[in-house]
C-alpha cells in the first residue's frame, strides 16, 4: 500500500498554502492525500460562544474549506481528511511517521527577517522520522515551471547523504526537474591541515577535487537509479548554509539533510537546515539521516 502525502491544516493561510502544494505532489507522485486537523477540546473564558459543538464546528470548517480548494483544483486525486483528537505537535508526528512526507506552512515575514516556521514546525522537524516539507505562504504551485531545479546539499560520505539525495532524485524525477547537487567545503584552519589532510587529499590533487569526487561518489548510485534525471554538480568554497541559499535562489525545491541525534537539550534541526526553513524563497525539504 502506497504511503500517503500528509499535511496538517489549521485555517491559517500558510496551511492553505502547503494542502495546496501536497495536492500538486501527490498527483504527480501518484499518492494520496491526507488532510489532518488536530483538536482537543479545550473549554475558554469566553461565555456562550465556545462551547465544545461550536469548537468542534469550527474543526470540521477547518478540514472542508482545505478538501473543497484541493478537490476542486485535483478532482482525480484521492483525499482523505482526519480530525485527531491529539495536540498539533504529537498528531501531526504520529501521522508523519506512517506518511510518504509531512507538508507544513510558513509564514513570510519581510525579506530581512526571513520566514517564521513556528515553534510546532520546529518541533515536528526536529523530531520527525519522515521527511517534511515547508511551504511558503501564497501558495507555490510549480506545476509547468520546468526550468526550475531542485537544489540539494550533499555532506559526509555517500552513505551518510544517501537519504537526502535519494529524495532529492525522486522529487526531480517526479516534476521533470534537474537536481542541483551542492558541496559546499571551507579551509581548513592551518593549525587542523596536518599530515592526515595532506595523505587524504595527496590521491586528488588538492582539497578541491577531493571536494568534488567525494560529490561525484556520492551522486553515482542515483545518477544510476534516475538515468533520465539531469544533473549539475555544483562545488563551493563557503559556509554550507549561504552557499544552499544562493543556489536555491530561482529553485523549485531546496533538500536539506537533518542528522538523527538528540542531544541533552532534546532534538535539533541543525545550522544548515534552520538557515534553509527561515530564509530559502522555495520550499524546503528536511530529511532525516543517521
Amino acid at each position: 500500500m502506497s504511503r500517503a502525502i500528509v499535511t496538517g491544516v489549521d485555517g491559517s493561510a500558510e496551511s492553505l498554502a502547503a494542502a495546496n502544494w501536497a495536492g500538486v505532489e501527490a498527483e504527480r507522485r501518484g499518492l494520496p492525500l491526507r488532510l489532518l486537523h488536530a483538536w482537543l477540546w479545550q473549554p475558554v473564558d469566553v461565555p456562550l460562544v465556545q462551547d465544545r459543538e461550536t469548537q468542534a464546528r469550527s474543526a470540521e470548517a477547518v478540514l472542508r474549506e482545505a478538501a473543497t480548494m484541493v478537490t476542486r483544483r485535483h478532482p482525480e486525486l484521492a483525499v482523505t481528511s482526519q480530525i485527531v483528537a491529539d495536540t498539533p505537535v504529537p498528531a501531526l508526528l504520529d501521522a508523519a511517521a506512517e506518511a510518504e512526507m509531512l507538508v507544513i506552512g510558513s509564514r513570510g515575514h519581510g525579506r530581512l527577517v526571513g520566514f517564521l516556521l513556528g515553534s510546532y514546525g520546529q518541533q515536528v522537524i526536529a523530531s520527525a522520522t519522515r521527511p517534511v516539507v515547508a511551504v511558503r505562504e501564497p501558495a507555490q504551485d510549480d506545476r509547468g515551471r520546468g526550468t526550475g531545479e531542485v537544489v540539494v546539499g550533499q555532506q559526509g560520505s555517500a552513505d551518510e547523504s544517501g537519504a537526502v539525495l535519494g529524495f532529492a532524485f525522486g522529487a526531480a524525477a517526479a516534476r521533470g526537474a534537474t537536481v542541483r547537487a551542492v558541496r559546499a567545503w571551507e579551509v581548513p584552519p592551518a593549525y587542523t591541515y596536518g599530515s592526515g589532510t595532506i595523505r587524504l587529499t595527496d590521491g586528488t590533487g588538492g582539497l578541491q577535487p577531493y571536494e568534488k569526487q567525494a560529490l561525484a561518489e556520492a551522486l553515482e548510485p542515483w545518477r544510476e537509479r534516475y538515468p533520465g534525471v539531469p544533473v549539475v554538480e555544483h562545488v563551493e568554497v563557503g559556509s554550507a548554509g549561504p552557499v544552499l541559499l544562493s543556489a536555491s535562489s530561482d529553485a523549485d525545491l531546496l533538500v536539506v539533510g537533518r542528522r538523527v541525534r538528540r542531544s541533552t537539550i532534546g532534538a535539533r534541526i541543525g545550522s544548515v537546515a534552520h538557515a534553509a526553513l527561515h530564509h530559502a524563497p522555495c520550499p524546503v525539504a528536511v530529511v532525516p539521516h543517521d
